[in-house]
C-alpha cells in the first residue's frame, strides 16, 4: 500500500510540474471538471507539484490537471508541524466581533484585558471540569454562551433557562457547574437559548465545551487554566 501511495504522489508531481499552471488556471480547470463542487480557493502547497484546494472548510490536494485528489495531512518533518491541521484551524476561525454578547453570561476577571468566548452545556461533564479552570484565570473577560445539547442532555435546556432567569446569572452558572447547586428561577423570562442553538449550528459547534479567543481561533475540551493562559497569549 505504501508503495502504491508513493508511486501515485510521484505521478501527480510529474504531471503538475509538466503543466506548471498558476493557481487561477488550476481553479478554472477544477470548476470545469467538477461543476457541482464549490471550490473556495486554490493555491500552490508547500509540497512541490501539489495544489492545495479548499472546499468549504475541507482541505485537499490535487495535481495541476485536477485528475487526482489527495485527502490527508502534510507534515513538515523539520519542524514537526501538521500543515494541513493548521490550515483547517484557520478555516474554522470565527468572527468573534460579530458574536451577540447579549446572549452570553459575562465574567470579568482581573483587568479583563483578554477575551475568551465559550460555548458550554450545563450538563456536560467536560464543561463542569472546565468551569473551575476558567474561574482561575486572571485578566480575562469570559463570555459564556449557554449551549445545551438536548440530544445528549434532555434537562440541560431548562437548567440553562433557569440560570438565565436568575437575578445573578454569573453566580447561578458557576454554582451549577462547579458546586452542582441547581438554579431555582422560574423559566418565564425572555432568553436567548434558541438563538444560541442556532448560532452554534451556524458556527459548526458540534461539541462542548468549545473555546474561542480574540483572533477567532478555536479549541475544544476541558483545558487546564495554565493551558488556556498559554493559548490566549500565543500567536
Amino acid at each position: 500500500m505504501k508503495i502504491k501511495w508513493t508511486i501515485a504522489i510521484i505521478l501527480i508531481v510529474m504531471v503538475s510540474n509538466a503543466l506548471a499552471d498558476d493557481d487561477g488556471e488550476v481553479l478554472q480547470r477544477l470548476m470545469a471538471k467538477y461543476p457541482k463542487t464549490q471550490f473556495t480557493s486554490v493555491q500552490k502547497s508547500q509540497f512541490n507539484g501539489l495544489f492545495e484546494i479548499i472546499m468549504g472548510k475541507n482541505v485537499a490536494y490535487t495535481d495541476a490537471a485536477g485528475d487526482y485528489f489527495l485527502f490527508g495531512h502534510i507534515m513538515d518533518m523539520a519542524t514537526q508541524r501538521d500543515l494541513t491541521a493548521e490550515r483547517q484551524k484557520d478555516l474554522n476561525k470565527v468572527d468573534v466581533g460579530a458574536l451577540p454578547l447579549d446572549s452570553a453570561i459575562t465574567f470579568v476577571q482581573g483587568s479583563g484585558s483578554r477575551a475568551l468566548f465559550v460555548f458550554s452545556d450545563p450538563d456536560c461533564h467536560y464543561c463542569k471540569k472546565l468551569e473551575p479552570e476558567l474561574a482561575k484565570l486572571d485578566n480575562v473577560t469570559i463570555h459564556v454562551f449557554p449551549y445545551p445539547l438536548q440530544g445528549l442532555h434532555p434537562d440541560a435546556l431548562n437548567k440553562a433557562i433557569s440560570v438565565w432567569c436568575s437575578p445573578n446569572q454569573a453566580n447561578a452558572w458557576r454554582n451549577l457547574l462547579i458546586n452542582n447547586i441547581q438554579p431555582t428561577a422560574k423559566l418565564d423570562c425572555p432568553n436567548p437559548l434558541a438563538k444560541n442553538l442556532a448560532l452554534g449550528e451556524k458556527l459548526n459547534v458540534v461539541g462542548t465545551p468549545t473555546l474561542m479567543r480574540g483572533d477567532g481561533k478555536q479549541q475544544a475540551g476541558a483545558l487546564k487554566a495554565s493551558e488556556i493562559d498559554y493559548w490566549l497569549d500565543s500567536k
